[in-house]
């Protein structure tokens, strides 16, 4: 729970700062953030698919 929380007080500064800074700066960030979840998709369907077990 306090997880969320934390994680729920980092998004909030998080969409702060995308109101104060140049879309370029956004648009960067958004894409790095896109990669990393496409990599973590990537990975996990591989994983799923080879049998391996994630614990």
């Amino acid at each position: 729970m306090l997880f969320l929380v934390v994680a729920l007080m980092l998004f909030g500064v998080v969409l702060g700062t995308v109101a104060h800074v140049p879309l370029t700066v956004t648009v960067a960030g958004a894409a790095v953030i896109a990669a990393w979840l496409a990599v973590f998709a990537i990975r996990e369907r591989h994983g799923r698919r080879s049998g391996a077990s994630a614990n």
